[in-house]
């Protein structure tokens, strides 16, 4: 995804928002907690499939999983915007990171925190 495509999507967030009158509400304290209430929604269709199954969604799941997805991506859209926060360029910067929390030599095939290598 490109940046322009994410300042997009911001922009027909703020457009939606302002239209419905809704901006007094998207503190980033209320988009925050609704993104966690996605983030639920999107978990409780995998609640009680298997690992294996949790891979094999049928079509009218995974559509309810994208539109999940969905949420919590325009949510998090709303809430960087809200903070004037570049979300392209943070996650670069958690990958570089997240590369050195996590090296392959120590990190490669298990679920170890970067917390519990040696």
């Amino acid at each position: 995804m490109t940046k322009d495509a994410l300042l997009s999507l911001a922009t027909r967030l703020n457009q939606f928002a302002r239209e419905r009158d809704w901006e007094k509400f998207h503190s980033p304290k209320n988009i925050s907690m609704a993104l966690t209430v996605e983030a639920c929604e999107l978990m409780e269709h995998f609640q009680w499939l298997s690992e294996s199954d949790s891979y094999l969604l049928d079509t009218p799941k995974k559509l309810d999983v994208s539109l999940e997805l969905a949420d919590i991506f325009l949510y998090l859209i709303r809430i960087a915007d809200i903070l004037d926060i570049d979300l392209i360029d943070s996650a670069e910067q958690k990958l570089v990171i997240n590369e050195k929390k996590y090296p392959v030599a120590l990190s490669k095939g298990n679920a170890k925190k970067y917390t519990e290598f040696s």
